[in-house]
């Protein structure tokens, strides 16, 4: 069964592990709630329903027709996530009495390691940098997973109608996660108290004392890593930076959907040493990490979002 990073923590890690889980929850939001499965290897292949087969009436005596679905093969790739830190023992020895430095500098790298995961997570494209993986707006492509605010080149307000348009794309079902920039939130919670309501709020997953909101009992996520400066294009997505808009994406987890990939030790912490050249010990963190998309209709997209407020 998938669990999210934050669940999975709790099984069988080491303290220095559970704090580095820790910040890199701490720094993505959408850690809080994306599942993970463990890969065996380091690729995961699946089929993803590509076409449905027909169905007709038929009377009697008539010549039944075969047909079946059309199956597209996906190959998922885990790619290596992580980064060094050395750790001045001079200072790791002598500041023992005011902070544990070591800890926190190690704290410092899981953090950048949790930004880098989200924005990848979110705009990453292979085609761009091998090393990395495709990130949401990669997956959607030029389907039809996709609403505009806006026309052509030019952003447009959002709605509560483009929001709920962009939610019915997902099937079956509605989205487990919305996930939208801190401009695009404050935008729809301008709109919902101007009409005389607010956001209901949920306790965040494995989160004691913290909360979500929920927009029709679907909860949000906001992103530091969503760009107020997508750029779109015949009506559509085009790029992370150069134009104004933001988008929002609704996503559905789990088994089938929308998963997070890696391998079976997750994030690893280990020492490298000390270090010829200087007085200092190496710690390196890694993450052998990727996503996967099972069903196109498990994701879907809000662009071409402006600045404007929003409307109903």
């Amino acid at each position: 069964m998938a669990l999210t990073i934050a669940e999975a923590d709790k099984y069988s890690r080491t303290t220095l592990l559970r704090g580095i889980v820790e910040e890199i929850v701490s720094e993505s939001p959408i850690l809080l709630f994306l599942p993970f499965t463990e890969v065996l290897g380091n690729s995961l292949t699946y089929n993803r329903e590509s076409t449905l087969p027909s169905a007709a009436f038929f009377g009697v005596g008539d010549t039944w027709v075969e047909s079946t679905p059309v199956l597209a093969q996906v190959t998922v790739t885990l790619k290596i996530l992580g980064g060094d830190s050395d750790v001045d023992n001079f200072l790791r020895i002598t500041r023992a009495n005011e902070q544990d430095l070591e800890a926190e500098v190690i704290g410092q790298k899981a953090k950048a390691i949790g930004r880098e995961f989200e924005d990848e997570f979110l705009y990453g494209d292979t085609a761009v940098d091998a090393k990395g993986f495709d990130g949401l707006h990669k997956l959607i492509g030029t389907g039809p997973q996709q609403v505009n605010a806006g026309s052509g080149t030019t952003p447009g307000a959002g709605s509560f109608s483009l929001i709920d348009q962009t939610i019915d794309l997902i099937k079956p079902g509605t989205p487990d996660l919305l996930i939208m920039s801190g401009r695009t939130r404050r935008q729809v919670q301008k709109l919902a108290r101007n009409q005389g309501w607010d956001f209901a709020l949920a306790p965040a997953p494995g989160e004691i004392g913290r909360q979500v909101a929920l927009y029709n009992q679907i909860p949000i996520a906001v992103s530091d890593y969503i760009s107020d400066t997508e750029a779109i294009a015949s009506g559509r997505f085009s790029a992370k930076t150069g134009g104004t808009a933001s988008s929002i994406l609704a996503v559905k987890l789990g088994e089938g959907h929308l998963l997070g990939l890696e391998a079976t030790e997750g994030i690893v912490s280990e020492s490298v040493g000390s270090l010829s050249d200087k007085d200092a010990r190496r710690w390196r963190l890694k993450w052998y990490v990727a996503i996967a998309l099972f069903s196109t209709l498990s994701l879907a997209r809000l662009d071409g979002i402006s600045s404007a407020d929003w409307t109903n």
